[in-house]
């Protein structure tokens, strides 16, 4: 399946980027090389989404381009209680398993989430594992068939469970019967969750998961300091050379400072090579029809060698260079790099906390550009959706209804006191407001909370701003509605398409063949021959899948 954007998702949640091999259903640290390639056709699809309801229970500030999501400049003064009777009906527990990447916080005492199942009617008891090795406990989970009431699953980690196309439909209920279409307006906060979520919520033609949709259409953005760049005289660029020149001009080895994190992906993206790796596995279709993949195109090959120049002549940090990697995100917040890619989720949280310790940080998003002045870049898409919650199958409808009553609460849009409630928690005890109305949480609120009832259930994104974070609202919606002409369209959007396993098997191989080249420890003549070798070992076996698939659909 497409792989949705880790970073994207722990820079939402305020984290940053951070299995077991085994036989059988669902396990294994990739997928199984023999296993077979499936994708949902889109009729089929079209048939057992739910219809979008949308609402705007409290209007935004700044509007946002579709799919760019509308913004709030300011914390709203009066909130809205958007589910006014009690979730909980049979007085039976609910298990559910989410990931976490911090201290696994207590649960016993936790008045967090004592305060959410009084507000539901219904005790939720949490199984918090770290979000590291999260595989692992997923892996044991699904191999001996003993799953929770609800379970959180990122995509990343679906990614890597050999043969869930046929598992899931084991070990989960088919959500369909109970959402499909107008049946979804008996949970009207889920109905308030996009289209383009809820088809990638479907496996073998079955509606099988709650989604959560990504926080931007975007994959990555290239920031810079631009509080650096304004003290030193220079704007940001606006071409593939004017890119060079900037590096050049602000990497200082000798203060120990560097022009770059690896800004590869970035760098694909203004010389427009089209295959989004994260929405459609790296494939594109030409003007003419032909399916390709962004390793073999003319674009791709000038990334190469531009990045490779760039590491070369050491404008990207070295911290950066060796096969271990380094933290980007710490250096780019210290100041001994000048610009680094990372997901727009990334970009709030760690405006808000650098600000408090390095006074008039500015951490802005280059301007969208191509390669020269006027031609068009391209701009990668994300996934629909990039965490799932999953209902355990038996339980009958009526605790299925009860689970999804859960699921509605948990899914409650910015603006309401269910939000406020599950991502602060409770005023004087997790939080006080500050002047704007906005809350400022505590060291109990960091004791007890770990996104818990967050991860349960989608929220439609938004973009929020503030008194801590400048003209972050604005700013953000500002660059991402100037992208949008810019988006890629996916040829697959709205099929469930999963990668063939012969593609995935390569994928991690020739990733780490081009990082070789890109650091020099291979010719850059070789991209050639790695492509070659890419394409015997199943990328023109996924080529003939990809574009069956799209033939298929009669696209």
């Amino acid at each position: 399946m497409r792989n949705p954007n880790r970073r994207s998702f722990l820079g939402l949640v305020g984290l940053g980027a951070a299995s077991v091999a085994g036989g059988g259903l669902l396990s294994g640290c990739s997928k199984d090389p023999k296993g077979a390639a499936s994708a949902t056709n889109a009729e089929q699809a079209a048939g057992v989404i739910p219809h979008h309801k949308p609402l705007e229970l409290v209007p935004p500030d700044i509007k946002g381009v579709r799919p760019v999501a509308d913004g709030y400049a300011k914390y709203p003064a009066n909130l809205v209680d958007a589910v006014t009777e009690k979730v909980g009906k049979t007085g039976k527990p609910i298990s559910a398993t989410v990931p976490w990447w911090g201290p696994v916080p207590p649960t016993a005492g936790n008045k967090l989430i004592e305060a959410i199942n009084a507000d539901l009617g219904v005790t939720i008891n949490f199984s918090v594992q770290d979000g590291v090795t999260y595989g692992d406990k997923l892996n044991a989970m699904v191999g001996a068939r003993d799953v929770p009431d609800l379970l959180c699953i990122p995509g990343w980690e679906i990614n890597k469970l050999a043969r869930f196309s046929e598992g899931v439909h084991v070990l989960f209920e088919d959500l369909t019967p109970y959402l499909a279409g107008d049946k979804v307006s008996a949970y009207p906060l889920l109905a308030n969750l996009d289209t383009a979520s809820w088809q990638d919520s479907i496996w073998g033609g079955k509606l099988m998961a709650i989604p959560f949709p990504t926080d931007s259409p975007f994959v990555s953005a290239l920031f810079y300091r631009k509080d650096l760049t304004d003290k030193a005289g220079l704007e940001a660029p606006t071409t593939i050379d004017g890119l060079y020149e900037f590096g050049k001009k602000l990497n200082n080895p000798g203060k120990v400072v560097w022009a770059f994190g690896d800004p590869f992906g970035e760098v694909q993206q203004i010389l427009g090579t089209p295959g989004s790796p994260n929405a459609q596995a790296g494939w594109a279709r030409t003007a003419d029809g032909k399916v390709i993949h962004r390793y073999e195109t003319e674009q791709f090959q000038q990334a190469v060698e531009f990045t490779a120049r760039l590491f070369k002549e050491g404008m990207i940090h070295p911290d950066l260079v060796g096969s271990k990697g380094g933290d980007a995100k710490t250096l780019f917040k210290g100041g001994k790099i000048i610009a680094y890619p990372d997901g727009l989720g990334a970009w709030r949280g760690m405006q808000k906390d650098t600000l408090k310790v390095v006074p008039g940080f500015n951490m802005q998003p280059m301007k969208v550009h191509g390669a020269t002045a006027g031609a068009p870049p391209v701009r990668w898409g994300g996934t629909a959706s990039i965490i799932w919650t999953f209902v355990k199958k038996g339980q009958g409808a009526e605790r299925v209804e009860e689970l999804l009553r859960v699921l509605n609460y948990t899914a409650a849009p910015f603006g309401t006191k269910e939000y406020e409630l599950q991502n602060y928690g409770v005023e004087g005890t997790h939080f006080t407001r500050d002047s704007s109305n906005a809350p400022i949480t505590n060291d109990v609120f960091t004791k007890e909370f770990a996104s818990q009832f967050v991860f349960l259930g989608g929220r439609p994104p938004v973009i929020v701003g503030g008194p801590d974070v400048g003209n972050y609202a604005a700013d953000m919606i500002a660059w991402a509605n100037e992208a949008v002409p810019f988006l890629e369209k996916n040829p697959w959007q709205g099929i469930k398409v999963e990668v063939p396993s012969k593609q995935a098997a390569m994928e991690k191989p020739t990733e780490d063949k081009i990082n070789d080249i890109l650091r020099g420890r291979r010719p850059v003549s070789d991209v050639s021959k790695v492509v070659t070798e890419w394409r015997n070992g199943g990328g023109d076996e996924a080529r003939e899948f990809y574009a069956k698939v799209l033939s298929d659909n009669g696209r």
